[in-house]
């Protein structure tokens, strides 16, 4: 089955930060998917926006009234439907980036990456589930050239949605 990556820009932030940005993010979402065979459904789609509007459906959806940098919406398992929708704000990510002294290149796909492993039922409530999430984040994004994400204290931010 071929699975679909669509991409939607909604801020032009990001492509005025990175002309590559719409690749990365595929390649990104690519890995993750290329890594999991047995995935039902059809594909995703990812959601390049502001803070205003991640704000928003952080307040509709999970009932917290701020931006975090990546929301993920899996959808009710359907072989024949998306898997589900993941939304990135430009200016979260682009802050952390900063504050964390990484390319915004490399953030975005590591977020991407976890945006993707949620939808396909990955979590970090627990540590033993943390671990697991991140040391697959690390092997993918290996394979993308981008550095551990967590080796340092100060890769992970204080936003709950950054582990």
């Amino acid at each position: 089955m071929t699975l679909t990556v669509d991409i939607e820009i909604e801020d032009e932030a990001w492509t005025k930060a990175d002309a590559e940005t719409e690749a990365l993010v595929w390649r990104a979402a690519q890995a993750v998917l290329d890594a999991h065979e047995d995935i039902e459904g059809h594909g995703i789609v990812i959601l390049l926006t502001d803070d205003d509007s991640v704000q928003a459906l952080n307040r509709e959806f999970r009932q917290k009234d701020y931006a975090t940098n990546v929301l993920s919406f899996p959808s009710p398992p359907n072989p024949e439907g998306q898997i589900g929708d993941i939304a990135l704000a430009y200016g979260v990510c682009a802050r952390e980036a900063a504050e964390q002294g990484k390319p915004l290149a490399h953030h975005l796909q590591h977020l991407v990456a976890h945006g993707v492993l949620h939808l396909l039922g990955y979590d970090h409530e627990g540590d033993d589930e943390a671990e697991a999430m991140e040391a697959l984040e690390r092997e993918i994004l290996a394979g993308l050239d981008v550095p551990d994400p967590y080796a340092s204290p100060d890769s992970v931010s204080g936003n709950e949605e950054g582990r």
